[in-house]
């Protein structure tokens, strides 16, 4: 394996929070990043929590890869490693939180405000003014006072209405929380609303006006947020590491990547390439097969679903993954590439797809039912990714239903983050595994 040096050093920060999901602070996140690159500042970003989906739209702003900070599924060294690394050569780096500040796995762990506590970095509350006036600084007052070694350092009122809604909520700010500056008030936008889908938002890859957005976006923060004195709060954290979660598949691991299989963690692929794997990328959608000399083959998550017709009928990619488990090369699958491993997929109209038959596996979409949450998994069987009884955490999230699973050797034991025992899961077929599990990070050693 080829060994670099590790990253290290200070990396400046600030975290875009909301008291809850639906607030806009994405697209506010999305108008910083992409109005500060515009002004020539060097910007990464991280995304707190699990998510997938807004980390390939902070990439597309900042053109850099965004990886995840996330206090339960990452080892301490890990979460400091992905710091290290999204922070090398950065000026500063901009960290958008999941739901609600406090909100995580659990009471204590996998919130933003944990990620804020860890890395010092202050708390920029992005708070939705809609429907309320003086009651959104009693909302700002409450948060600033709920945990004591978090630090709202500044607030961007979001969706304001009139000049009267402005002074309102800045006289309720003076006398509720004086020391808390205001950075900004967003008026009310049309046309920046990003579009959704049942596992969230409608991919970057997928948005045909995505560079139209973010210039908008960029542009209204440019003109009614203060993104200098929002640099101006940014803390430095002294971390150093380098991103190693898991070990690679192989020493060419040919990945899938498309509209049908985005949901790969930049980390992941990073931390691979980090162990001097070579990776090599392909379109199943376009009827791309791996390449030839791939000795693994990696189908992450994503939305096959929507493309079952289109897959089934992808002969040479459907040939090029049978031909490399034939020859004995690793395929592995999460979620969606996990049902694409399977023999069927069942669509939202109930029409069943071949599928690449390399796993007694059949799933549905018809039939949906919701699979949320943080994951604990043990491995029941020894995979490149370890040994028997390795140790794993990661994320589930999807509305496939199994409606075969075997026969066969089950992959992991599961529990939830509560540690609420959910039976086996995945299956493995010689050099071929896969579950529905999103894997994020190992919790025992190579």
């Amino acid at each position: 394996m080829t060994e670099t040096a590790p990253n290290k050093g200070p990396v400046k920060g600030v975290i875009i929070a909301a008291p809850s999901s639906g607030s806009g602070k994405t697209v506010v996140t999305l108008g910083i990043l992409a109005h500060l690159k515009a002004q020539g500042v060097s910007v990464a970003s991280m995304k707190s929590g699990p998510d997938y989906i807004d980390p390939a739209f902070h990439a597309r702003a900042t053109e850099r890869p965004c990886f995840n900070a996330d206090n339960w599924a990452l080892r301490a060294e890990s979460l400091e490693a992905a710091v290290a690394t999204a922070g090398q050569d950065a000026d500063l780096v901009v960290c958008e939180g999941v739901m609600g500040l406090f909100d995580g796995a659990t009471i204590n762990e996998g919130s933003t405000a944990n990620i804020a506590q860890l890395t010092g970095w202050p708390v920029i509350l992005v708070v939705d003014s809609r429907s309320q006036g003086a009651s959104a600084a009693a909302l700002v007052k409450g948060f600033d006072s709920f945990r004591k070694n978090v630090n709202i350092a500044g607030v961007i009122f979001n969706r304001v209405g009139s000049e009267r809604h402005q002074r309102v909520i800045r006289e309720a700010m003076k006398e509720g929380a004086p020391h808390i500056p205001i950075l900004g008030m967003i008026p009310m936008e049309t046309g920046l609303e990003l579009p959704s889908r049942h596992l969230g938002l409608v991919q970057a890859v997928e948005h045909s006006g995505i560079a139209n957005l973010m210039r908008r976006a960029g542009m209204v923060i440019g003109k009614h947020v203060d993104t200098q004195a929002l640099q101006n709060l940014a803390k430095p954290w002294n971390v150093s590491g380098e991103v190693r979660p898991l070990r690679p598949l192989g020493q060419r691991i040919a990945v899938a990547k498309d509209e049908a299989f985005a949901f790969a963690y930049p980390m992941v692929l990073q931390g691979w390439q980090n162990q001097g794997a070579e990776l090599s990328f392909f379109s199943p959608l376009d009827d791309e097969a791996p390449r030839a000399d791939a000795d693994a083959v990696f189908l992450p998550g994503g939305y096959p679903e929507l493309h079952a017709y289109r897959l089934s009928s992808a002969e040479i990619f459907m040939s090029g993954l049978r031909d490399a488990a034939k020859r004995g090369a690793i395929v592995y699958g999460e979620c969606g590439g996990y049902m694409v491993l399977g023999r069927g997929m069942q669509d939202a109209d109930g029409t069943t797809h071949a599928m690449a038959g390399l796993l007694q596996l059949g799933t549905s979409f018809e039939k949906r039912k919701l699979h949320l949450g943080y994951r604990r998994v043990v491995s029941i069987a020894e995979t490149p990714l370890g040994p028997v009884h390795s140790r794993y955490r990661g994320h589930e999230f999807h509305y496939a239903t199994v409606t075969s699973e075997g026969p066969g050797a089950n992959l992991f034991e599961a529990q939830d983050a509560d540690n609420a025992k959910l039976g086996r899961m995945g299956l493995v077929n010689n050099n071929v595994f896969g579950s529905f599990i999103h894997l994020i990070d190992r919790e025992t050693k190579f």
